[in-house]
């Protein structure tokens, strides 16, 4: 007997489907050559500190058992939203184990979903059996029709062949436990709020975060601009200077204007071709979701769950991929696509060319596409044919057998002795894979004229505004998480895409096409940013979290996230063990726990939530650390001492409070900035409870 894990129960009936003939039973379905049962996502997760420690589980968590660097990770089964045992986990894990046990299941195969997370959640279910030495199979799905199915299964490799995958699974797991488990608790006992600190969030927020405060703080300056429009043989051209003018310098704009208009305008070169312009690529993920979330404003977590959910029934590949193309192992399958979707009375026929078929763009999967199992509309939800259609749409417009061509024209005008300019128009005149596109770009008029011919012109000062960064939209956002170090305008310009794809394939994103939705939906559900329409804005909550982190000396940022990201990936080539990416991390987290305001025995510690700082001189109560001052127990009856945290964009150290409840005053202290920006240093002192400057 063979035994099918698959991850999910959807996964499961559908492989059984296509097998034939199964009967069910209870969690499982049989014949006389197969078994299939599934997991519930992750039945295992690891360890808490508490179960390394000896501490009891769900007690206060203190600084003492930090950072917690495991000899070796545990995992257990899954509890349940109240911290209970899941009960649902342990009974499905107990039928897989008696499955997986039975003498007469020979071999077992890893079902779970086709990326790095799948790997381990089955690996884990067999490791924790006494089957771990019964031959192990992977079934790799691209997708889940019954021809797909049938096919993989005949085509399965040993699951040692996937090692490095399952290799990057566990090394991002445990990384990701070491993180946010340890600067977790950290920033959370000494803020004395829950402050949820990870890899990949913390770089996100604070992404939004400086974009937000960039516009906040953004001062527009007025100027002028130099700006032409006139009609030339009945079509008006607009020219803009590349010279500007300070907003009090309206008289030698002026002067300018006139000197250019005087001098006129001539064409010294006409450049006119017709064109066959290109469709843009398949979908990624993150392409799609860009998409829909400009489109439509759907939200990341929501198109995730609608595509997730047409993979499940068969009709889209696999989402959750970084890649654009296709595999050239595919090129008979996607013939059989192109016949179903002809049937829909598409113009479609099969294109093989290097912008859609490409290994060396291909990581694990290929480009969103249709299968050849086309859906009944009347059964999809509006979204699921809003999200099908985008997909089945970007499929027709790549295999379109009408070309667009376009009139592209360029025109080079030079202005006297002053400025040349450059003109360009594009007319379409067959719209061919255009009709499917849902944003077309309009073509840009260009009046009919040649070498030699005179243009109109009437250029004139025109007050104009500097204008701040733009809050991050899904777009937006995702493109700087695909790779936070490229320049934007340089990309848009450039066709070529394989230093994106270099990118990707190094580890230089933050997150994966498969974590990065469910982290952003974290960082939502947590009230550190908000997502309006298709905007992200920065909330209190996600300011005192990148503040507070700033004040501890932790640092997340795109570089150290990338660093790791790299490691990851040399772990899935081979060239790096999961010891060694273990390694960085703890040195980089063991750098923060002993960095000078972390430090107990460093003048600069600042302590912790709760920690005492003295006697009140007013009252006599003690004074304790609290989310935003040193305040004094006294103070619900009344007493008014307090010690701010955060003075002059400056902490205040544990030992500093306890100097000024002690003597009434400090040292010279350095480190303090005015509202105006300006540096300076003073001495603190206590009067009637209140913390004062003494220069």
């Amino acid at each position: 007997m063979i035994l099918i894990i698959a991850e999910k129960p959807s996964l499961a009936r559908n492989i059984a489907g296509a097998i034939g003939g199964m009967n069910k039973r209870g969690s499982y379905f049989e014949n006389r050559e197969y078994i299939v049962t599934w997991a519930y996502g992750h039945l295992f997760t690891l360890c808490d500190i508490e179960d390394y420690t000896g501490g009891e589980p769900g007690a206060k968590w203190k600084m003492d058992s930090l950072p917690c660097f495991p000899n070796e990770f545990r995992f257990k089964l899954r509890n349940s939203a109240d911290k209970k045992p899941d009960e649902g986990a342990k009974r499905q894990f107990g039928v897989i184990k008696e499955l997986c046990e039975r003498a007469d299941v020979e071999t077992i195969v890893n079902a779970g979903d086709a990326d790095r997370e799948g790997e381990i959640i089955i690996r884990l279910i067999v490791m924790n059996t006494l089957a771990k030495d019964k031959p192990f199979m992977r079934l790799w799905l691209p997708d889940q029709t019954d021809e797909t199915i049938i096919s993989a299964l005949s085509q399965m490799k040993s699951e040692s062949e996937y090692d490095n995958l399952s290799n990057e699974g566990f090394a991002r797991t445990y990384i990701d436990w070491l993180y946010g488990v340890n600067l977790t608790r950290m920033a959370t006992v000494k803020s004395g709020t829950l402050l949820r600190v990870g890899r990949v969030i913390v770089p996100i927020v604070k992404a939004i975060y400086d974009r937000d405060k960039a516009i906040e703080n953004f001062i527009p300056e007025k100027y002028l601009a130099l700006e032409s429009k006139a009609e030339t043989n009945s079509v008006e051209l607009t020219l803009v200077s590349k010279y500007k003018f300070g907003q009090n310098s309206l008289e030698r704009a002026l002067l300018a204007c006139e000197r250019m208009n005087e001098a006129g305008a001539e064409v010294t070169s006409v450049k006119t071709k017709n064109e066959k312009l290109n469709p843009g690529k398949l979908y990624s993920l993150s392409k799609l979701q860009n998409f829909l979330g400009k489109k439509y404003k759907m939200p990341m977590d929501e198109s995730l769950a609608v595509i997730q959910k047409l993979y499940e029934e068969g009709y889209v590949t696999y989402p959750r991929t970084n890649s654009e193309y296709l595999a050239t192992a595919e090129k008979d399958k996607v013939k059989r696509i192109i016949g179903a979707v002809q049937n829909l009375g598409y113009p479609v026929k099969f294109v093989d060319k290097k912008t859609i078929f490409d290994d060396s763009k291909i990581e694990s999967h290929s480009a969103l596409t249709p299968t050849y199992k086309i859906p009944d509309a009347s059964k999809l939800t509006e979204k699921e044919k809003l999200v099908y259609s985008a997909v089945l749409r970007r499929f027709v417009m790549v295999f379109c057998s009408e070309d667009c061509i376009a009139k592209k024209t360029e025109l080079q005008i030079k202005v006297g002795k002053y400025e040349d300019f450059t003109v360009k128009g594009t007319v379409i005149l067959e719209p061919g894979w255009t009709r499917f596109d849902d944003s077309p770009k309009a073509g840009k008029l260009l009046p009919d004229v040649k070498k030699g011919d005179k243009i109109n012109i009437a250029f004139a000062p025109k007050e104009k505004e500097t204008s701040p960064p733009k809050h991050y939209t899904i777009e937006t956002l995702n493109n700087y998480l695909k790779n936070p170090f490229r320049d934007e305008k340089k990309a848009a310009e450039n066709e070529d895409d394989a230093e994106e794809y270099k990118a990707v394939f190094e580890g230089l994103e933050l997150g994966t096409e498969a974590t990065r939705t469910g982290i952003i939906g974290n960082a939502v559900s947590s009230r550190y940013i908000d997502l309006k329409k298709d905007v992200y804005r920065i909330l209190p909550g996600g300011e005192y979290l990148i503040e507070s982190l700033i004040r501890m000396n932790i640092s997340m940022d795109k570089y150290k996230t990338s660093e790791l990201g790299k490691a990851l990936k040399a772990v899935y080539r081979g060239d790096m063990s999961v010891q060694s990416a273990l390694e960085l991390a703890k040195a980089e987290i063991y750098e923060v726990f002993s960095s000078s305001v972390n430090d107990p025995e460093s003048v600069l510690f600042t302590g912790a939530f709760g920690d005492p700082a003295g006697i009140c001189p007013v009252c006599g109560r003690e004074v304790k650390k609290g989310r935003y001052a040193f305040r004094c127990e006294g103070h619900s009856d009344g007493c008014e001492t307090r010690i701010p945290t955060y003075l002059c964009k400056r902490e205040i150290s544990l030992r500093e409070a306890q100097e000024l409840l002690q003597n009434g005053k400090t040292e010279k202290l350095t480190g303090f900035i005015s509202k105006q920006g300006k540096g300076f240093d003073a001495a603190l002192k206590l009067e009637n409870g209140q913390v004062k400057f003494a220069f």
